[in-house]
């Protein structure tokens, strides 16, 4: 099941805070956090008795806790590989190694006597995990997670971002990637915050597209990496369908009962012979064969038009189709709405068979 998470950063805010942003969270359904020691600097019993407070409310409300950590931090802390007593201690579910061992040492940690699970840096496409795995680990006890990115113009590209998630995918191992919330005055665990994003693309995205766009590369947990975000942001997000990408679109005015239905109440899926031209959503033509469809806005089509083919195109008729490029109108076909202009990027990114929705956009 895929799950949303948020990031806490205790050394950058009140503890009073960070507990009503849990509370606020868990009730629309956020299941996993993202927690730093990498930029906490507090004496080790400190860090032990504030990481444990926060944690065990956390788990009150039904939260998962990864806290991130590097070979420093180890150093620091006086943590050995060998020995994860500390991240028990402060009653984590688990570790996100931002820098790793030599392999074997990641495969011996997923052994730990705490249940403890040790997430790996998934933003090296290197045979790393391919190593991790040749040492046998406890796959059950290994996630992936990506970075996040506060420079502009430093964040992953999307073919690299693929590239390097298939290392993972291929083990079915548990993904992870970070959205940013767009509100001004947000913080992370660093002075630059141009926004915390895994992929460049998304950096000035909404933060509902972000999560789209993740879903569609088949990430599992899509965590909000800084705090905090708007009140907004939160509605937009609370009762998004995370097994699909549901297409936000402006609707023409004349649509028939049974067009509408055609778009807003179907399941949608691209066809398997995919094409360059369309998204191709058949079922409906053969739900609604007996339905007569009449051609109307005719107009030429652009990429994002969604179309349904009028009763002049034969068998057809009643097929629902996205536009992935602009095409001249054969004046059969009509343009019945229109994909979201920020989600159209999120079309190339449909595969053959992938389910869809569409949602009228009420914005």
């Amino acid at each position: 099941m895929r799950r949303l998470g948020i990031s806490i950063y205790p050394e950058k805010t009140t503890k009073d805070k960070i507990f009503n942003y849990l509370e606020k969270t868990s009730k629309i359904g956020f299941k996993r956090i993202f927690s730093c020691l990498l930029s906490c600097n507090k004496p080790k019993d400190e860090i032990i008795s504030e990481f444990r407070e926060i944690n065990e409310y956390a788990h009150k409300l039904g939260f998962e806790v990864i806290v991130d950590v590097s070979p420093k931090v180890f150093k620091d802390l006086g943590i050995s590989y060998t020995d994860l007593k500390f991240f028990s201690d402060i009653k984590a579910d688990g570790l996100r190694l931002d820098e790793g061992f030599s392999g074997n040492e990641e495969s011996l940690m997923t052994y730990n006597p705490y249940g403890l699970i040790i997430e790996i840096n998934m933003s090296n496409n290197t045979h790393k995990i391919d190593t991790i795995m040749d040492y046998m680990p406890n796959k059950y006890k290994l996630y992936g997670c990506h970075n996040f990115y506060p420079h502009r113009y430093t964040g992953l590209g999307v073919d690299y971002f693929i590239a390097s998630t298939e290392r993972f995918n291929k083990y079915g191992i548990r993904t992870a990637a970070f959205v940013s919330s767009q509100e001004k005055d947000t913080f992370g665990p660093w002075p630059v915050t141009d926004g915390l994003i895994t992929l460049e693309e998304d950096r000035d995205k909404s933060i509902d597209v972000q999560i789209k766009h993740l879903i569609a590369l088949g990430i599992d947990d899509i965590i909000i990496s800084n705090c905090y975000p708007s009140e907004t942001e939160l509605e937009k997000i609370k009762d998004m369908d995370l097994s699909l990408i549901s297409f936000k679109a402006d609707l023409e005015k004349d649509l028939d009962e049974i067009e509408e239905k055609i778009i807003l109440e179907e399941l949608h899926f691209n066809r398997g012979d995919i094409n360059p031209y369309m998204i191709r959503s058949t079922m409906p033509r053969v739900k609604y064969k007996e339905n007569e469809f009449k051609a109307h806005n005719t107009r030429d089509i652009k990429k994002g038009d969604i179309i349904i083919e009028s009763s002049l195109y034969g068998h057809y008729k009643g097929e629902m189709q996205i536009a992935l490029k602009d095409m001249e109108n054969s004046k059969r076909s009509s343009v019945v709405g229109r994909i979201s202009e920020e989600e159209i990027y999120l079309l190339d990114y449909i595969k053959p068979w992938q389910k869809f929705k569409i949602i009228k956009n009420n914005s």
